[in-house]
Protein backbone atom coordinates (compact mmCIF):
# COMPACT_ATOMS: atom_id res chain seq x y z
CA UNK A 1 0.00 0.00 0.00
CA UNK A 2 1.40 3.37 -1.04
CA UNK A 3 1.67 6.30 1.36
CA UNK A 4 -1.33 8.11 -0.13
CA UNK A 5 -3.53 5.06 0.33
CA UNK A 6 -2.32 4.63 3.92
CA UNK A 7 -3.12 8.28 4.61
CA UNK A 8 -6.66 7.86 3.25
CA UNK A 9 -7.33 4.66 5.24
CA UNK A 10 -5.87 5.83 8.57
CA UNK A 11 -6.73 9.52 8.57
CA UNK A 12 -3.08 10.40 9.10
CA UNK A 13 -1.50 12.95 6.81
CA UNK A 14 1.28 11.99 4.40
CA UNK A 15 3.45 14.49 6.23
CA UNK A 16 2.90 12.68 9.56
CA UNK A 17 3.67 9.31 7.95
CA UNK A 18 6.95 10.71 6.59
CA UNK A 19 7.70 12.08 10.08
CA UNK A 20 7.18 8.61 11.55
CA UNK A 21 9.54 7.27 8.88
CA UNK A 22 12.22 9.83 9.70
CA UNK A 23 12.00 8.96 13.43
CA UNK A 24 12.22 5.25 12.73
CA UNK A 25 8.78 4.60 14.24
CA UNK A 26 7.15 3.17 11.10
CA UNK A 27 9.43 2.68 8.11
CA UNK A 28 7.83 1.21 5.01
CA UNK A 29 9.75 -1.93 4.21
CA UNK A 30 9.12 -1.83 0.49
CA UNK A 31 9.63 0.42 -2.49
CA UNK A 32 7.91 0.37 -5.83
CA UNK A 33 9.81 0.22 -9.08
CA UNK A 34 9.46 3.98 -9.19
CA UNK A 35 10.99 4.39 -5.73
CA UNK A 36 7.76 5.18 -3.83
CA UNK A 37 7.28 4.02 -0.23
CA UNK A 38 5.23 0.85 0.01
CA UNK A 39 3.76 -0.33 3.34
CA UNK A 40 3.44 -4.05 4.07
CA UNK A 41 0.79 -5.58 6.28
CA UNK A 42 3.36 -5.73 9.11
CA UNK A 43 4.10 -2.04 8.62
CA UNK A 44 0.40 -1.20 8.87
CA UNK A 45 0.09 -3.29 12.04
CA UNK A 46 3.00 -1.40 13.61
CA UNK A 47 1.35 1.88 12.57
CA UNK A 48 -1.82 0.86 14.42
CA UNK A 49 0.29 0.06 17.50
CA UNK A 50 1.89 3.51 17.34
CA UNK A 51 -1.48 5.26 17.12
CA UNK A 52 -2.93 3.17 19.96
CA UNK A 53 -0.04 4.10 22.26
CA UNK A 54 -0.32 7.75 21.29
CA UNK A 55 -4.00 7.71 22.26
CA UNK A 56 -2.92 6.50 25.70
CA UNK A 57 -0.93 9.69 26.07
CA UNK A 58 2.59 8.50 25.24
CA UNK A 59 5.07 10.77 23.53
CA UNK A 60 6.56 9.60 20.24
CA UNK A 61 9.82 8.86 22.04
CA UNK A 62 8.01 6.70 24.59
CA UNK A 63 6.16 4.92 21.78
CA UNK A 64 9.47 4.06 20.13
CA UNK A 65 10.88 2.73 23.40
CA UNK A 66 7.77 0.67 24.09
CA UNK A 67 7.92 -0.96 20.66
CA UNK A 68 11.67 -1.43 20.22
CA UNK A 69 13.55 -1.61 23.56
CA UNK A 70 13.72 -5.18 24.92
CA UNK A 71 14.26 -3.94 28.49
CA UNK A 72 11.43 -1.41 28.44
CA UNK A 73 9.23 -1.75 31.56
CA UNK A 74 5.56 -1.31 30.60
CA UNK A 75 4.44 -1.42 34.25
CA UNK A 76 6.25 1.83 35.05
CA UNK A 77 4.72 3.49 32.02
CA UNK A 78 1.22 2.26 32.83
CA UNK A 79 1.56 3.45 36.44
CA UNK A 80 2.39 6.91 35.18
CA UNK A 81 -0.54 6.89 32.78
CA UNK A 82 -2.88 5.79 35.58
CA UNK A 83 -1.59 8.60 37.83
CA UNK A 84 -2.05 11.13 35.01
CA UNK A 85 -5.60 9.93 34.40
CA UNK A 86 -6.44 10.16 38.10
CA UNK A 87 -5.05 13.70 38.27
CA UNK A 88 -7.19 14.74 35.30
CA UNK A 89 -10.27 13.14 36.86
CA UNK A 90 -9.62 14.93 40.17
CA UNK A 91 -9.24 18.26 38.36
CA UNK A 92 -12.46 17.65 36.44
CA UNK A 93 -14.29 16.72 39.65
CA UNK A 94 -13.07 19.90 41.33
CA UNK A 95 -14.17 21.98 38.34
CA UNK A 96 -17.60 20.29 38.41
CA UNK A 97 -17.97 21.05 42.13
CA UNK A 98 -17.16 24.70 41.57
CA UNK A 99 -19.58 24.97 38.66
CA UNK A 100 -22.33 23.41 40.78
CA UNK A 101 -21.62 25.81 43.61
CA UNK A 102 -22.48 28.79 41.38
CA UNK A 103 -25.00 27.00 39.15
CA UNK A 104 -28.04 28.77 40.58
CA UNK A 105 -26.72 32.28 40.10
CA UNK A 106 -28.79 34.49 37.83
CA UNK A 107 -27.43 37.16 35.44
CA UNK A 108 -27.78 39.84 38.11
CA UNK A 109 -25.45 37.87 40.38
CA UNK A 110 -22.61 37.30 37.93
CA UNK A 111 -20.41 40.00 39.44
CA UNK A 112 -20.64 38.15 42.77
CA UNK A 113 -19.96 34.84 41.02
CA UNK A 114 -16.82 36.25 39.38
CA UNK A 115 -15.71 37.53 42.77
CA UNK A 116 -16.08 34.06 44.24
CA UNK A 117 -14.17 32.48 41.34
CA UNK A 118 -11.32 34.98 41.74
CA UNK A 119 -11.27 34.35 45.46
CA UNK A 120 -11.03 30.60 44.90
CA UNK A 121 -8.08 31.19 42.59
CA UNK A 122 -6.42 33.28 45.29
CA UNK A 123 -6.93 30.47 47.82
CA UNK A 124 -4.79 28.30 45.50
CA UNK A 125 -2.01 30.89 45.15
CA UNK A 126 1.56 29.71 45.67
CA UNK A 127 2.04 32.59 48.12
CA UNK A 128 0.91 31.65 51.65
CA UNK A 129 0.18 35.29 52.58
CA UNK A 130 -2.14 35.64 49.58
CA UNK A 131 -3.88 32.40 50.49
CA UNK A 132 -4.40 33.58 54.06
CA UNK A 133 -5.89 36.89 52.93
CA UNK A 134 -8.21 35.05 50.56
CA UNK A 135 -9.20 32.62 53.32
CA UNK A 136 -10.18 35.49 55.61
CA UNK A 137 -12.27 37.08 52.85
CA UNK A 138 -13.90 33.71 52.13
CA UNK A 139 -15.63 33.94 55.49
CA UNK A 140 -17.45 37.07 54.35
CA UNK A 141 -18.60 36.14 50.82
CA UNK A 142 -20.49 33.29 49.22
CA UNK A 143 -17.86 30.58 48.92
CA UNK A 144 -19.41 27.14 49.31
CA UNK A 145 -18.56 24.89 52.25
CA UNK A 146 -17.40 22.21 49.82
CA UNK A 147 -14.92 24.58 48.15
CA UNK A 148 -13.55 25.64 51.53
CA UNK A 149 -13.25 22.02 52.65
CA UNK A 150 -11.35 21.18 49.44
CA UNK A 151 -8.95 24.05 50.16
CA UNK A 152 -8.47 22.93 53.78
CA UNK A 153 -7.56 19.38 52.75
CA UNK A 154 -4.80 20.72 50.47
CA UNK A 155 -3.47 23.52 52.72
CA UNK A 156 -0.06 22.82 54.34
CA UNK A 157 0.36 26.22 56.03
CA UNK A 158 -0.92 26.26 59.63
CA UNK A 159 -2.06 29.91 59.61
CA UNK A 160 -3.83 29.66 56.26
CA UNK A 161 -5.53 26.43 57.32
CA UNK A 162 -6.75 28.13 60.49
CA UNK A 163 -8.31 30.95 58.47
CA UNK A 164 -9.98 28.46 56.14
CA UNK A 165 -11.37 26.49 59.09
CA UNK A 166 -12.75 29.72 60.54
CA UNK A 167 -14.42 30.51 57.21
CA UNK A 168 -15.90 27.01 56.99
CA UNK A 169 -17.33 27.31 60.49
CA UNK A 170 -19.36 30.34 59.32
CA UNK A 171 -21.48 28.38 56.87
CA UNK A 172 -23.11 24.97 56.35
CA UNK A 173 -21.67 22.30 54.09
CA UNK A 174 -18.27 20.81 53.56
CA UNK A 175 -18.74 17.80 55.87
CA UNK A 176 -19.03 15.32 53.00
CA UNK A 177 -15.73 16.58 51.56
CA UNK A 178 -14.11 16.32 54.99
CA UNK A 179 -15.48 12.77 55.28
CA UNK A 180 -13.67 11.88 52.07
CA UNK A 181 -10.50 13.50 53.41
CA UNK A 182 -10.79 11.54 56.66
CA UNK A 183 -10.59 8.32 54.62
CA UNK A 184 -7.60 9.42 52.52
CA UNK A 185 -4.55 7.12 52.67
CA UNK A 186 -2.32 10.16 53.30
CA UNK A 187 -2.19 10.81 57.08
CA UNK A 188 -1.46 14.52 56.50
CA UNK A 189 -4.81 14.90 54.72
CA UNK A 190 -6.60 12.95 57.45
CA UNK A 191 -5.08 15.28 60.07
CA UNK A 192 -6.37 18.33 58.18
CA UNK A 193 -9.81 16.73 57.92
CA UNK A 194 -10.11 15.88 61.62
CA UNK A 195 -8.84 19.32 62.67
CA UNK A 196 -11.49 20.95 60.47
CA UNK A 197 -14.19 18.65 61.87
CA UNK A 198 -13.15 19.67 65.38
CA UNK A 199 -13.76 23.33 64.51
CA UNK A 200 -17.28 23.08 63.12
CA UNK A 201 -20.61 22.73 64.86
CA UNK A 202 -21.36 19.23 66.07
CA UNK A 203 -23.99 17.22 64.23
CA UNK A 204 -24.73 13.48 64.41
CA UNK A 205 -22.72 13.04 61.20
CA UNK A 206 -19.72 14.93 62.60
CA UNK A 207 -19.80 13.04 65.90
CA UNK A 208 -20.08 9.68 64.15
CA UNK A 209 -17.11 10.50 61.91
CA UNK A 210 -14.98 11.65 64.85
CA UNK A 211 -15.81 8.43 66.70
CA UNK A 212 -14.63 6.41 63.69
CA UNK A 213 -11.36 8.36 63.73
CA UNK A 214 -10.64 7.20 67.29
CA UNK A 215 -9.35 4.01 65.63
CA UNK A 216 -7.24 5.79 63.01
CA UNK A 217 -3.71 4.38 62.62
CA UNK A 218 -2.24 7.89 62.93
CA UNK A 219 -1.68 9.04 66.54
CA UNK A 220 -2.28 12.72 65.73
CA UNK A 221 -5.66 11.94 64.15
CA UNK A 222 -6.70 9.82 67.14
CA UNK A 223 -5.60 12.55 69.56
CA UNK A 224 -7.57 15.31 67.86
CA UNK A 225 -10.69 13.15 67.62
CA UNK A 226 -10.45 12.08 71.28
CA UNK A 227 -9.84 15.57 72.68
CA UNK A 228 -12.69 17.01 70.59
CA UNK A 229 -15.16 14.31 71.55
CA UNK A 230 -14.00 14.43 75.16
CA UNK A 231 -14.70 18.15 75.42
CA UNK A 232 -18.17 17.43 74.04
CA UNK A 233 -18.84 14.81 76.69
CA UNK A 234 -18.76 11.74 74.44
CA UNK A 235 -18.24 8.46 76.30
CA UNK A 236 -16.62 6.95 73.19
CA UNK A 237 -13.51 9.10 73.73
CA UNK A 238 -12.75 7.90 77.27
CA UNK A 239 -10.55 4.92 76.36
CA UNK A 240 -8.44 6.94 73.94
CA UNK A 241 -8.05 9.77 76.47
CA UNK A 242 -6.72 7.29 79.02
CA UNK A 243 -4.19 6.11 76.42
CA UNK A 244 -3.14 9.72 75.76
CA UNK A 245 -2.38 10.07 79.48
CA UNK A 246 -0.37 6.86 79.49
CA UNK A 247 1.59 7.96 76.42
CA UNK A 248 2.26 11.45 77.79
CA UNK A 249 0.55 12.93 74.72
CA UNK A 250 -1.39 16.02 75.86
CA UNK A 251 -1.83 14.07 79.12
CA UNK A 252 -2.65 17.10 81.32
CA UNK A 253 -5.38 18.22 78.93
CA UNK A 254 -6.75 14.68 78.63
CA UNK A 255 -6.86 14.30 82.42
CA UNK A 256 -8.71 17.60 82.84
CA UNK A 257 -11.26 16.52 80.24
CA UNK A 258 -11.81 13.18 81.97
CA UNK A 259 -12.29 14.94 85.30
CA UNK A 260 -15.25 16.75 83.81
CA UNK A 261 -17.02 13.54 82.73
CA UNK A 262 -19.17 13.19 85.79
CA UNK A 263 -21.54 10.70 84.16
CA UNK A 264 -18.69 8.31 83.35
CA UNK A 265 -16.62 8.80 86.50
CA UNK A 266 -16.63 5.22 87.79
CA UNK A 267 -15.73 3.77 84.41
CA UNK A 268 -12.88 6.28 84.03
CA UNK A 269 -11.45 5.33 87.43
CA UNK A 270 -11.68 1.62 86.51
CA UNK A 271 -9.85 2.26 83.22
CA UNK A 272 -7.09 4.25 84.91
CA UNK A 273 -6.63 1.57 87.59
CA UNK A 274 -6.53 -1.21 84.98
CA UNK A 275 -3.98 0.74 82.93
CA UNK A 276 -1.90 1.33 86.07
CA UNK A 277 -1.73 -2.37 86.79
CA UNK A 278 -0.87 -3.26 83.23
CA UNK A 279 2.14 -0.98 82.78
CA UNK A 280 5.53 -1.57 84.41
CA UNK A 281 6.88 1.85 83.39
CA UNK A 282 6.98 4.11 86.49
CA UNK A 283 6.66 7.26 84.38
CA UNK A 284 3.46 5.96 82.81
CA UNK A 285 2.03 4.91 86.17
CA UNK A 286 2.92 8.26 87.69
CA UNK A 287 0.95 10.09 84.98
CA UNK A 288 -2.02 7.81 85.55
CA UNK A 289 -1.90 8.41 89.30
CA UNK A 290 -1.82 12.16 88.69
CA UNK A 291 -4.85 11.77 86.43
CA UNK A 292 -6.70 10.09 89.31
CA UNK A 293 -5.96 13.18 91.37
CA UNK A 294 -8.10 15.26 89.00
CA UNK A 295 -11.17 13.08 89.54
CA UNK A 296 -13.30 13.82 92.61
CA UNK A 297 -15.12 11.10 94.51
CA UNK A 298 -14.52 8.09 96.73
CA UNK A 299 -13.64 5.73 93.88
CA UNK A 300 -10.61 7.80 92.86
CA UNK A 301 -9.56 8.25 96.49
CA UNK A 302 -9.69 4.50 97.07
CA UNK A 303 -7.63 3.87 93.94
CA UNK A 304 -4.99 6.36 95.09
CA UNK A 305 -4.77 4.70 98.51
CA UNK A 306 -3.84 1.40 96.92
CA UNK A 307 -0.75 3.02 95.39
CA UNK A 308 0.78 4.66 98.46
CA UNK A 309 2.76 1.43 98.81
CA UNK A 310 3.55 1.11 95.11
CA UNK A 311 6.73 -0.80 94.29
CA UNK A 312 8.07 2.28 92.57
CA UNK A 313 9.06 5.02 95.03
CA UNK A 314 8.13 7.88 92.67
CA UNK A 315 4.62 6.51 92.11
CA UNK A 316 4.13 5.90 95.85
CA UNK A 317 5.28 9.43 96.76
CA UNK A 318 3.02 10.94 94.11
CA UNK A 319 0.01 9.08 95.54
CA UNK A 320 0.88 10.14 99.12
CA UNK A 321 1.26 13.82 98.21
CA UNK A 322 -2.00 13.81 96.27
CA UNK A 323 -3.89 12.17 99.14
CA UNK A 324 -2.44 14.65 101.67
CA UNK A 325 -3.73 17.57 99.59
CA UNK A 326 -6.98 15.94 98.55
CA UNK A 327 -10.18 17.20 100.22
CA UNK A 328 -12.19 14.60 102.10
CA UNK A 329 -14.89 13.03 99.94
Amino acid sequence: MLIGEVARHTGLSSRMLRHYDSLGLVRPTGRTAGGYREYSDADLERLMHVESLRLLGLSLREVGRALDEPGFAPDTLMNRLVDDAKARMAADAQLLARLQSVQGAGPSEWSAVLGVVNLLRAVESENAAHRQTAAMLAGEVRVSGDSLADAILKEPDHNVAGALRWALAQRPGGVDRLTEGAADPDPAIRRRAVTALAAIEETPQVRSLLEELLDDPDAAVRRTAALTLGRRGAAAAVDTLVELIAAGDRDVEAAEILAGHEAHRERIVDLLVDRLGADPDPAVRSRLVQALAEIPGAAATSALQTHICDADEMVARTAIVILDRRPQD
